[in-house]
């Protein structure tokens, strides 16, 4: 049996500038500088607390939790206004179904918001699980997530990490099960190459040769 667990945001779909927006949109209203797009492929990742943490300006951290809020309250309403699946996606996704892989999304993101990102984009796929950040788990790269996807499959099972950052491959590494790295992710190869991914996917359709292989 063939387990592949798939990050979300940067892996199966582009959502930096709504997550960008959604910042900026904090920022403004507690009247501190937005940030261009790009600087948010480094303040993801690690939940939706720890990227408004990484947002304010050093002097202002003690105003985390309002613009949590904020986020939350303008993320909640435009979550799906620019995000995107990635080239190749839905196929590979189908070829591994085809193959009786069984598919799962582990993610940061909060848990409601990952599902109906999942359910619009992806509504012909059948995932086994599709979890996110919530109160009651810890985030990645601790493996309590991929715990509770693997915990209820047979043992005989061999279990993949896809993802496209270094929390993604820690937390493979964490679990002792394989990793292929995104290159086209928000990170980028060298990231991946330097946490040691075991391998490097350049497109959707490598994802399934080397789980395939």
């Amino acid at each position: 049996m063939i387990t592949a667990i798939f990050d979300l945001d940067g892996t199966l779909a582009d959502s930096l500038y709504d997550l960008a927006n959604a910042v900026n949109y904090g920022l403004d209203k507690l009247g501190f500088p937005s940030h261009p797009y790009d600087s948010y492929r480094y303040f993801v990742g690690n939940g939706a607390a720890k990227l408004c943490y990484r947002a304010l300006p050093m002097n202002e951290k003690d105003s985390a939790e309002r613009l949590l809020e904020l986020f939350t309250e303008y993320y909640s309403e435009h979550y799906l206004d620019e995000t995107r699946l990635y080239p190749g996606i839905p196929d590979v996704l189908a070829e591994l179904a085809s193959h009786d892989v069984t598919l799962a999304v582990a993610t940061n993101k909060p848990q409601q918001v990952a599902q109906k990102i999942v359910r619009t984009l992806l509504p012909d796929t059948d995932f086994f699980k599709v979890l996110g950040g919530c109160d009651s788990r810890p985030k990645k790269p601790d493996i309590t997530i991929i715990s509770e996807i693997v915990n209820e499959l047979p043992s005989d099972n061999e279990v993949w990490m896809i993802g496209d950052s270094n929390v993604d491959i820690t937390t493979a590494q964490n679990a002792g099960i394989a990793s292929i790295g995104c290159a086209w992710g928000f990170r980028g190869r060298r990231e991946l190459e330097d946490c040691g991914a075991d391998f490097i996917a350049e497109s959707a359709e490598d994802i399934s040769r080397i789980i395939l292989r």
